[in-house]
């Protein structure tokens, strides 16, 4: 039987008549213009081009122009593509090369179909088949070189072959960007139109740009980029990205050590690019270090302490959406570590939908997902990124900005536009935890039930700290992706990791039912320490029983004021949307056996549930490797059981963020 409550939020998307996610004839057009012979035979390359900056600082940059038949470079100027990494421009370039190779791209592209590899072994065809995807985007695109464009990929400062000391998007770093846009747009070989493009680093690098405002700079392509560095990844509910950022870290500070082995074999040593590395040899790697390994706060220097929480630190690498002027593309995935902050970054950009644009898939950092360029799917990132460059660089009418503006996988369903995200429209319903079993869920550490009315009974759950989130989702998100290799059964279906959870389990829904932005997880808990950290999921419940996590969040309990000033609430006066403060001033330490009310809420996602598919909450006491609290906090929690007071005076439950009252369409 369907609960009532579930059946009146049934509902269906707002998709705008005629909207088609793969872009149409357009897109036909913008994939033929990738596909067509080059406009240039060639590419010219000058390697380690010096630029210096306004505080004396040299900076590399390789600069590949398009080439005549004999290898020179073409006489007319041309629109600049910019692109600034700390991974080496040596080793993205060689990246973006093998991917782009003729006989090694499709390769790459059809391993999926190659290896035909079933569960357990799914996951690395899943790795490896959109790896093309990201390389096209990530470094040399000889496409746009070879059809008309410049494109200068730099070491940022303090990585690769660049002088300095490595910023980590700092402001000094910001304004080298803008200096190294201004020094492209003055260059002989450019007309003074200038793009920037990039993955990860060189997208945040370049919206980061956007806000300063550079006069030359007319496009933005960005994928995966973040914003909010420490919800992002660092701290994530205030506990550290223990699966991303010690190994991320360790690879940028050992990348920063190659050295330039031409110019060492030709007897031209660069003494100052030694001396900066030995006064700079592992960047935030001490601090790090010591956050996680110092036994109380007190005992953390000032310099540790600005990496472990909110303030100066994070405010200074966060970019001025708000003065974003130019085009910009955005694409993300709804498990990239990066989810929290892309739909925001569109979302404040004061650009007219259309001159900006968001594309959400439902892949990880490092893998986009699968599709795209096929009927029903966006087009190839390729084929956008030409299409956005050539509208606004080059003043060519190719509809791109008719396109989306908003691109959305939705988790259970299909690709689907819309004019903004959350969707119009969206209501906020609540389901209560129930200590009552749901029978879908006897392999859970407790099998509980959503329910729309208030519990009677009264009951405490205990949950503890386990590893199995290795094998889930979550831990996927948290190392970019690369823990897909363990297979569908880890990161599609969560029943060996809700061993180790409390599970609430809905009803099953009677139509489609669409949710639209973030959950969020209001939560009685009782712990029998000072500290604990509590991870939630949202996920779709198959009638085979599998459960898909659509969305996830967490907290360290002692972090858990808010700032109602960055929150949403509902039209009943609860937390749509919840904004944890993360700072040490207002740590709240919980008072051992007492009640603690906490709001968690998940990242933002689009998601259809079927009918016959149910809801279910998952409760976790830890989310290894996605996150574990830092030292102090870890100390003080001592990883001990934890408990979830079920209580009619005090309920559990979680905000649905619903939308409802329009026909529904793929």
């Amino acid at each position: 039987m369907v609960a009532v409550a579930i059946m009146a939020i049934a509902v269906v998307s707002a998709v705008p008549a005629g909207a088609d996610p793969s872009g149409g004839s357009d897109a036909v057009a913008w994939q033929a213009s990738v596909d067509a012979p080059d406009a240039y035979p060639g590419t010219a390359v000058e390697w380690d081009v010096p630029i210096t900056l306004s505080d004396g600082t040299l900076l590399r940059a390789n600069v590949f122009r398009p080439a005549n038949a004999d290898g020179s470079p073409i006489a007319e100027p041309t629109p600049v593509i910019l692109n600034l990494t700390p991974y080496t421009k040596l080793l993205s370039t060689l990246a973006s090369l093998l991917m782009e190779d003729p006989s090694l791209g499709p390769v790459v592209e059809n391993l999926g179909t190659t290896l035909n590899l079933g569960v357990p072994f799914d996951g690395i065809t899943e790795l490896a088949s959109p790896a093309s995807q990201l390389g096209k985007a990530f470094g040399l695109n000889r496409d746009l070189v070879q059809n008309g464009y410049t494109q200068v990929v730099v070491d940022v400062r303090g990585t690769g072959f660049s002088h300095g000391q490595w910023q980590v998007l700092g402001p000094r770093e910001q304004q080298d960007t803008v200096e190294v846009i201004d020094w492209a747009a003055s260059q002989p070989w450019s007309n003074g139109r200038v793009g920037t493009t990039g993955v990860s680093y060189s997208a945040i690098n370049q919206i980061q740009a956007a806000g300063l405002r550079p006069q030359a700079l007319e496009a933005v392509f960005a994928v995966e980029p973040g914003n909010d560095l420490l919800r992002d990844i660092v701290g994530t509910g205030g506990a550290l990205g223990i699966g991303f950022m010690p190994a991320w870290l360790g690879l940028v500070n050992g990348l920063k050590w190659l050295p330039d082995v031409q110019a060492l074999l030709e007897g031209r040593f660069d003494a100052r690019w030694l001396r900066d590395r030995l006064a700079d040899p592992s960047t935030k790697i001490p601090e790090l270090l010591e956050v996680i390994t110092a036994p109380s706060v007190d005992s953390v220097s000032p310099g540790a302490l600005e990496v472990a929480q909110d303030g100066a630190f994070y405010q200074d690498r966060q970019a001025r959406l708000e003065s974003v002027e130019v085009p910009t593309f955005v694409f993300g995935n709804w498990h990239d570590i990066f989810a929290n902050s892309e739909p925001d970054i569109y979302n404040r950009i004061p650009v007219e939908p259309g001159r900006k644009q968001l594309v959400m898939g439902d892949g990880y950092h490092a893998v986009t997902g699968t599709g795209f360029g096929t009927p029903g799917f966006p087009p190839d990132i390729a084929a956008l990124q030409r299409a956005w460059f050539d509208r606004w660089l080059r003043g060519i009418d190719n509809g791109i900005e008719k396109y989306g503006p908003v691109t959305l996988l939705q988790q259970g369903g299909g690709w689907t536009t819309t004019r903004q995200f959350p969707r119009e429209g969206v209501r906020h319903e609540k389901l209560f935890l129930a200590a009552a079993p749901s029978g879908t869920a006897a392999h859970a550490a407790h099998d509980g039930t959503l329910v729309p009315t208030l519990p009677d009974e009264a009951r405490r759950l205990t949950v503890s700290p386990g590893l199995r989130g290795f094998c889930s989702r979550e831990g996927a998100q948290g190392t970019a992706g690369i823990t897909v290799l363990l297979g569908s059964t880890c990161t599609k279906d969560s029943r060996f990791h809700e061993a180790e959870a409390l599970t609430f389990t809905s009803e099953a829904f009677s139509e489609p039912t669409l949710f639209s932005g973030p959950f969020n997880v209001h939560l009685n808990t009782v712990l029998d320490a000072t500290d604990g950290f509590w991870s939630v999921t949202v996920n779709d419940v198959g009638p085979d029983g599998r459960s898909t996590v659509l969305s996830t969040g967490s907290l360290v309990s002692s972090l858990r004021t808010i700032d109602d000033s960055l929150s949403s609430f509902t039209a009943e006066g609860d937390y749509a949307s919840a904004h944890p403060t993360l700072t040490l001033a207002t740590r709240k330490p919980v008072v051992p056996g007492e009640s603690t009310l906490l709001d968690i809420s998940t990242l933002p996602t689009e998601a259809v549930l079927a009918p016959g598919h149910r809801l279910r909450i998952d409760v976790y006491a830890a989310n290894v490797p996605r996150s574990l609290p830092l030292g102090p906090m870890l100390n003080e929690s001592g990883l001990r059981p934890q408990h979830l007071e079920l209580d009619r005076s005090a309920p559990s439950f979680v905000t649905l963020p619903t939308v409802r009252g329009r026909t529904w369409e793929n």
